[in-house]
């Protein structure tokens, strides 16, 4: 992978930090986020300003541009990415890592005294501005708006914004009206005694209406804001596509309504002056519902007084809380999902060993069985399809120019996932098509055992994920292994496949409970640099447990896996997991064989049923029995949940005990 070369770029940047045509006065750094206006983890072609500049287009970043300094900030999936796609200009600065420094230090030890720091004021969030901002200011410096986007000037072959039809689902997905939703939010309104709402984010915007996009690549969403009063709906969106008879059927934008139902479609580039109008005419006391994640931009449209924020908004919380059609509809998916996965695993199992099949190509292939399913839309995320070394590129995509061919001698990792319009998927495999070494077998097993200990943990209701993170890494922690990634994100239901407010990770603790109806990922791995990637992820839904106790009357959860295709036994050291583990992996595969099986028949995909039936087989684990033998312990998947022993005395004689 050769580094972008960013020299060129980075004189015409600076060069427009001092110009007055783009500056009130020069600014001394200028900061890209990995954002758009809408604060969107993936953005559309243009808005890929950090990686025009960089290089880097992973999906988390931020870049720092000074007179003399330009440097990277970024998580743990992405270190080895940003390294390879940076050019020597830059510095990569490894965020959790102890000896990395903060965005605010970094700038304040090379910026000179009273320096002036600009950024877009729609591209950052208010809290970061106000949190930079605080600690800038601390140091004698400023952090400006700065009105133009000065990556845009200098960009001069930017794509143009997309402007995507619409799709518009009803209630068999959706299981609630867009009215009942605006009736529930004014609500939730009332209650804090506020008088209007302004929805920023793009897919919260798309649930309240019930509408879908195509604008973002793989996430199902629309350019729009909207702003909801207690008697007024105002729907911020640009192009034609409002005039389509089935979203106008859908909005009900002919119909005589009732005024509080009544939408206004009003330009998309109108959002700050008609802030700005409904701020003037608050009286005192009366407040507007932000995020405060908004961007800073929207937020300083309504003055501080009549603000009212809140890191997670109603629609946020209500939209990861899945309703049963919603959840019924993920449960379909997960179920298209895995025929279409035990296609291809059956199709490598026979192609791999010719030596033929590269990264892209077994992409490909996962795209091609997912989109023979019913209502297939896209994929949820660009595939990482990855083997070797590739592998440990936590958020790896093939490109012509890393594209290895499979083997039977190295690991192959695949984190795929589709759009369906009744559900998002995500899962990853991790397979060999030799014979693993033993210390791969051991490596997988320990991310397997974490796997396990998070999906079947009791946890008492009110619990945060991040809290179960631990549970994850224990294992490997044992073996002094760890990984730099969360163990776990919220899934949309045909929307963004990472969704807050709820996730299982180490670095945030302002998380909100899990509940039952949440839906979040379960995904540990080990990443071994230059060698291999192992992860395990299965999206899992939050269910009530049943306990012994129930101790002060709170309730317990547990979590059901949505995700059901088999974790490939010939990578598991069978000897290094429990009794319960074991159990744990043998019910696992037995549903896997119901479910999936039932689908495959019904669909006639009778190889995949095959392959499917021989990747199910009951693990068999080996004991030393109190009698001095060898024993054998099996569970039959087939005939009961008894267990057979069998013992192997020094002979080599097998005998039943």
């Amino acid at each position: 992978m050769s580094p972008k070369i960013t020299t060129e770029l980075l004189k015409q940047l600076r060069q427009v930090m001092k110009s007055p045509k783009y500056v009130q006065e020069p600014v001394q750094a200028y900061i890209v986020p990995s954002g758009d206006a809408h604060q969107s983890e993936y953005i559309a072609p243009c808005d890929c300003r950090r990686a025009f500049i960089s290089g880097f287009d992973g999906s988390a970043g931020t870049a720092i541009v000074t007179e003399q300094h330009a440097a990277m900030w970024t998580d743990g999936r992405y270190f080895l990415q940003a390294a390879q796609q940076m050019d020597n200009n830059w510095t990569l600065m490894k965020m959790g890592l102890k000896d990395t420094p903060t965005q605010e230090d970094w700038l304040v030890s090379v910026l000179p005294e009273g320096s002036k720091v600009g950024v877009d004021p729609f591209i950052i969030p208010a809290d970061q501005w106000k949190r930079m901002s605080k600690a800038l200011r601390s140091a004698g410096h400023d952090l400006v708006p700065v009105k133009e986007n000065l990556i845009d000037t200098i960009w001069t072959d930017c794509p143009q914004r997309p402007c995507k039809p619409l799709i518009t689902l009803d209630l068999s997905y959706t299981g609630v009206s867009w009215r009942e939703k605006i009736v529930a939010l004014r609500s939730k309104m009332a209650e804090r005694r506020v008088l209007w709402f302004v929805v920023t984010a793009l897919d919260e915007v798309a649930w309240l209406f019930n509408l879908r996009g195509s604008d973002v690549e793989y996430n199902p969403v629309f350019f729009a804001y909207a702003v909801i009063g207690m008697n007024t709906i105002r729907l911020f969106i640009d192009g034609d596509r409002m005039m389509e008879p089935d979203v106008r059927e859908h909005l009900q934008l002919d119909s005589t309504l009732e005024p509080e139902f009544k939408i206004q479609v009003m330009p998309y580039g109108s959002i700050l002056s008609e802030l700005q109008a409904v701020g003037a005419s608050l009286s005192p006391k009366e407040k507007v519902w932000l995020s405060d994640k908004a961007s800073y931009a929207v937020t300083e449209a309504i003055p501080k007084a009549y603000r009212y924020l809140t890191p997670y908004t109603p629609i946020c919380i209500a939209k990861a809380v899945k309703n049963a059609s919603e959840t019924e509809g993920m449960r379909r998916a997960h179920i298209k999902d895995a025929v279409a996965l035990c296609e291809l695993f059956n199709w490598l199992e026979k192609e791999v060993p010719k030596g033929t099949v590269t990264e892209i190509i077994a992409a490909d292939k996962a795209e091609q069985f997912r989109s023979q399913q019913k209502d297939f839309v896209e994929l949820s995320f660009a595939t990482i399809s990855s083997t070797g070394p590739n592998g440990a590129i936590i958020h790896y995509k093939p490109v012509p120019e890393t594209n290895r061919t499979l083997s039977v001698s190295e690991i192959y990792l695949l984190d795929s996932g589709a759009q369906y319009k009744d559900g998002t998927t995500d899962v990853t495999r991790t397979m060999h098509f030799g014979t693993p070494s033993a210390y791969e077998k051991e490596c997988f097993t320990y991310v397997l055992k974490g796997h396990i200990a998070v999906s079947a943990a009791i946890f008492p209701n009110g619990t945060k994920g991040h809290l179960l993170d631990s549970f994850a890494r224990s294992a490997l922690w044992d073996s002094g292994l760890d990984y730099l990634h969360g163990t776990g994100h919220g899934v949309g239901s045909f929307l963004n496949v990472h969704e807050g407010p709820c996730g299982i990770s180490y670095k945030t603790f302002a998380d909100e409970p899990l509940e039952a109806g949440m839906i979040v990922s379960d995904e540990p791995g080990y990443y071994e640099d230059g060698s291999f990637g192992i992860r395990i992820e299965n999206v899992v839904l939050v269910i009530p447990a049943e306990t012994k106790y129930n101790f002060k009357n709170r309730g317990s959860l547990t979590f059901e896996p949505l995700t059901l295709v088999p974790i490939q036994t010939k990578m598991i050291d069978v000897n290094l997991l429990t009794q319960k583990e074991c159990n744990w992996v043998n019910d696992y595969h037995q549903k896997c064989r119901e479910v999936i099986g039932a689908e495959l028949e019904r669909q006639g995909r009778h190889e995949a049923l095959q392959w499917l039936i021989r990747e199910t087989e009951p693990l068999v684990r080996a004991q030393w029995h109190r009698r001095g033998l060898w024993c054998v312990e099996h569970q039959d998947l087939s005939v009961s949940q008894e267990s057979v022993f069998l013992g192997l005395d020094a002979t080599g004689r097998i005998g039943l005990q």
